[in-house]
């Protein structure tokens, strides 16, 4: 904690607040995105949708077009999605229960444990990438493919056994800092886990190609020239069809648009 105090992001945006909106949004985002990239795009987004209604109400168009240059759009179409379900069933308010936050659309078990940490203050136990570096690096130096479940319990005795004095936002979000330190300083040691999955190369990527797509329906509001795209023609067609799986695009009187 007092590597923390004294070197820690202190500044990031997210951790200026509590509001659970803002903390959802975040979180979503920050989901297989390093920070840089999400820092712009999470201001521009709580610009343009500054509440939970406010985003429930917004056509999915204006979201992913908000959304473009993150990646994995499926995401912002999750947050769109679990905004409109927010307000139909928890009046507007993001529910701090577990299992209300996993049933919302695109909210997997860590991000539902974020929310509760970093927005209620809730105890909770968040296994992440940088989190795992502080873990194995103490506890599991000459081990290999070491499984989340072997951690789960020394990050339970740490955040319960004896509570960090900050609680559970300040602890978690020290380990985080700290877990950024430990991979400059040494071979990254998240590559040790089980769980560590390098990402694929972007360019040519199924993602570049969906998100060009997208780019192009939210500028255009329809796709008629798919010759436009400087890709593989069956590999825009793989694209598109993927993107309609996710239910993200619709193809009407043979033209594509967002959904």
């Amino acid at each position: 904690m007092l590597y923390w105090k004294k070197n820690g992001r202190h500044d990031l945006p997210w951790r200026l607040t509590s509001d659970p909106y803002k903390i959802m949004v975040s979180e979503v985002m920050l989901q297989q995105t390093q920070v840089p990239r999400v820092l712009q795009k999470y201001k521009e987004f709580l610009k343009k949708f500054p509440s939970v209604r406010a985003l429930a109400k917004a056509p999915l168009s204006d979201v992913l077009k908000v959304w473009s240059g993150l990646g994995y759009n499926r995401r912002g179409k999750y947050l769109h999605d679990a905004a409109k379900l927010i307000v139909e069933k928890h009046g507007g308010k993001v529910p701090q229960d577990f299992a209300a936050l996993r049933a919302l659309p695109g909210m997997g078990p860590y991000t539902a444990s974020a929310i509760r940490v970093f927005a209620f203050g809730l105890p909770d136990i968040l296994i992440e990438t940088n989190v795992r570096a502080v873990y194995i690096h103490h506890f599991f130096a000459d081990k290999k493919t070491i499984d989340d479940a072997q951690i789960i319990p020394l990050a339970h005795e740490a955040a319960t056994g004896n509570p960090p004095a900050g609680g559970p936002r300040e602890w978690h979000w020290a380990l985080m800092d700290y877990g950024v330190r430990l991979k400059k300083l040494h071979k990254n040691p998240s590559r040790r886990s089980k769980h560590y999955v390098r990402q694929s190369r972007f360019e040519g990527s199924s993602r570049q190609i969906r998100g060009a797509i997208l780019r192009e329906l939210s500028m255009k509001r329809r796709l008629v020239e798919l010759k436009r795209l400087p890709f593989d023609g069956s590999k825009i067609e793989s694209a598109l069809a993927a993107l309609a799986r996710d239910r993200l695009i619709v193809k009407k009187r043979g033209q594509w648009r967002i959904a």
